[in-house]
């Protein structure tokens, strides 16, 4: 374990004690978010981010110690671990490294070699790779092995045995592998042809090469999807000639003996038909990883910033699912998100009711006082925003209108989650309630969605589907812990990620409240059943209640640090009535001049914690989402037959990639910006620049209203 806290050290560049710490802190059971929120003086306040990356790794490496001491025992077992095996595996730092190590005493299927070994053949590979003999007949060396019995029958038939088992041997030769897996890594050539004639939208891929040291990541992601979907071929090439003159540097002894033709047959047999494939394999397999991991980041950093979007916070919301045929279904729901009524129009083709749908909808703002119309932006969504633009002119209070992505909403409306909240209503009516609380708040509506269905990502069905829940469910508890969860209104699905929370405590939270009322303070927590002191300890602090009696509970301060609150404020002579009230004047400045140390150490807490305290009890109910600029609301409609290049529009951003973000312009079509666009400025990374959700001002390079592309830029605006 030393050599491991050793490790992550170096890797992290951190301080002994943050990295001794944080891993005892895992491993006492505490989640991220409470390390990283109520832990800061034990991790030298690492954010949520790091310790997440530490705790990987610190679990690769703990499976990579495990899978070391295996392999180590299984050789022992066979009597083959020798000291340059033993001191291979110590110095291992990858299980391709490891696994390297064990190939050669891995269990094998029925292979060429092993079927030369049954034949008796082993001794004559030995001696013909041994390479002694450097006079006389290889016959001579072949001819005791001959065995018809085990139908072995000529020289050339010992000999064809003799090479299969040396070529396995090179195969499985750890350090032969390791350094052709990194000329591979060094000098291979990613190349992908076209497998069909028919056009696809992996044309650019059809006659495509780029070095596999530099290949974008996208690209590998999408070249591997097109050759699933058999649009492609793909290999990687390498300079084969090379490569078998290394092997044969390592395996040709000099002066030549009279087997080394053999031994030189046996390379090229070894590399090309053993060596090239598995490798190609490997090595493409690496390259995907990494590409998935990269993809995962992107995926997970643009979940992150959806989920924090600003709430539109105390509207009446109406929501409209567009559709065709079966009309646009609609929900009205107040400032709660409590649904008030739910009906069908049909303003869009084929039936074309614009009149009656328009007295339907009038009807419903007077009735319910609408504030904003939240339109999704699936099928039919430009007919409908077009059919909302206009009736929007023609009635007398000021209404917007917002188009939000639907993506995930169909997932949520046949789940059995959706089915749990509102069994009476229909597939498409939970739609529409789900589009109308996404926009009053995206957060809480969106957690009752698998992340992976949020649509923020580029082929997420591609990934390895554990690890990519792994990553986004971190990325859900993370945002739901940091804004804080309203204990009395909080659906089991936002509960369900506070930490300490899991799927059952969180439906007996919801039990308790709905059988005992209102939680009226935190400390009431401990009576929900299975919810015991460590799952408090966890929770407590990301829980709050909004009217509790101790102010304190709508805070993010924790129960464990409410003594330390109370003597802070009686220290500088002010009481939690002047927090309720909002009567702290220049509370900070005046610790401050104290000194935080000094203040810190009076009421018993870390200078971090105390920080942390000052700013909960100035903003007691605090909603950091609140910060963030407040989303685009419309009133009317634009076309994409309006855009004429040159022409400066506002937008959001919808998704970022490695190549480029997506902006919504408010046109039902996402416009690009390519990632040579986004600054004046070379750019590495288009997150350095955007982010989901944020407000951009992009000027339209180009519009094709046939492809429904449009291309856009930030330079110089």
């Amino acid at each position: 374990m030393a050599d491991i806290i050793a490790q992550l050290i170096r890797e992290f560049n951190l301080k002994p004690f943050q990295v001794q710490n944080t891993v005892k802190l895992i491993d006492d059971g505490n989640t991220i978010p409470f390390i990283a929120r109520y832990r800061k003086e034990m991790t030298g306040e690492l954010n949520d981010q790091i310790l997440r990356d530490l705790y990987d790794r610190l679990i690769y490496l703990r499976n990579l110690e495990e899978r070391r001491e295996d392999v180590r025992r299984l050789i022992e077992e066979q009597g083959k671990l020798t000291e340059e095996i033993a001191a291979a595996l110590r110095k291992a730092v990858s299980l391709q490294e490891i696994e390297d190590i064990y190939r050669p005493f891995r269990p094998k299927r029925r292979t060429r070699a092993t079927i030369a070994k049954d034949k008796g053949l082993e001794p004559l590979a030995v001696a013909v790779f041994a390479q002694e003999l450097l006079k006389g007949n290889i016959e001579d060396l072949a001819k005791p092995y001959l065995n018809p019995g085990k139908e072995v029958n000529t020289v050339e038939e010992a000999l064809a045995g003799a090479m299969d088992i040396i070529a396995e041997e090179i195969s499985d030769h750890a350090e032969y592998r390791k350094a052709i897996r990194e000329m591979f890594m060094r000098h291979g050539m990613i190349v992908s042809k076209a497998k069909k004639e028919e056009d696809s939208v992996y044309r650019m891929y059809y006659d495509f090469q780029e070095p596999a040291a530099r290949i974008a990541k996208h690209r590998i992601l999408a070249i591997n999807r097109g050759e699933k979907e058999e649009f492609l071929q793909v290999e990687i090439t390498v300079p084969d000639e090379q490569i078998i003159q290394y092997l044969k540097t390592r395996t040709v002894r000099k002066p030549r003996s009279i087997t080394a033709d053999y031994v030189e047959r046996a390379v090229e047999d070894a590399y090309g038909r053993l060596i090239y494939p598995s490798i190609e394999r490997e090595v493409r397999n690496e390259l995907t990883a990494l590409a998935e991991e990269q993809a995962m980041k992107v995926f997970a950093e643009n979940l992150r910033n959806l989920l924090l979007q600003p709430p539109v916070k105390g509207r009446v919301v109406l929501g409209l699912d567009p559709a065709y045929r079966t009309g646009c279904k609609i929900a009205v729901v107040d400032d709660t998100g409590k649904v008030l009524e739910t009906t069908v129009i049909y303003p869009t083709p084929p039936q074309n009711k614009v009149e009656e749908a328009k007295k339907v909808m009038k009807h419903l703002i007077s009735k319910h006082k609408v504030d904003i119309i939240s339109i999704g932006n699936g099928t039919a969504s430009k007919e409908s925003e077009i059919f909302v633009a206009d009736l929007l002119k023609e009635i007398d209070s000021k209404v917007y209108y917002m188009v939000v992505s639907e993506a995930g909403a169909s997932v949520y409306s046949a789940s059995k989650l959706g089915s749990e909240e509102f069994p009476d209503f229909d597939v498409a009516l939970r739609s529409a309630v789900s589009i109308a609380r996404r926009l009053q708040d995206p957060l809480a509506e969106l957690v009752k969605i698998d992340p992976k269905a949020i649509g923020v990502g580029q082929y997420q069905h591609d990934m390895n589907q554990k690890r990519l829940g792994e990553s986004l469910g971190g990325v859900v508890e993370d945002c739901v812990n940091s804004v804080g969860v309203d204990l009395n209104t909080a659906s089991p699905s936002l509960l369900s990620y506070v930490s300490g929370v899991n799927a059952s405590i969180s439906k007996n939270i919801v039990e308790y409240r709905e059988t005992n009322g209102k939680f009226k303070s935190r400390s009431e927590l401990k009576k929900v059943k299975k919810l015991g002191d460590k799952a408090f300890e966890q929770c407590a602090g990301f829980l709050r209640i909004t009217d509790s009696k101790n102010i304190l509970d709508n805070t993010s301060v924790h129960p464990e640090s409410y003594d330390a609150a109370k003597k802070l404020l009686e220290i500088m002579g002010y009481t939690l009535e002047d927090v309720k009230e909002k009567r702290l004047g220049s509370l900070k400045s005046e610790i401050e001049k104290k000194g935080m140390s000094t203040v810190a150490a009076q009421i018993g807490v870390g200078v971090p914690t105390l920080q942390d305290i000052i700013n909960e009890l100035l903003k007691p109910g605090r909603d950091p989402r609140d910060e963030l600029p407040k989303p685009i609301l419309l009133t009317d409609v634009l076309h994409i037959e309006d855009l004429k290049p040159g022409m400066v529009v506002t937008g959001t951003v919808r998704n970022v990639a490695d190549f480029g973000a997506f902006v919504d312009i408010g046109v039902h079509q996402d416009g690009l910006v390519h990632i040579s666009e986004l600054a004046d400025k070379f750019v590495k990374n288009p997150m350095e620049v955007v982010a989901v959700g944020d407000i951009v001002k992009v000027k339209i390079l180009s519009v094709d209203v046939q492809r429904k592309r449009i291309s856009l830029s930030m330079k110089g605006i």
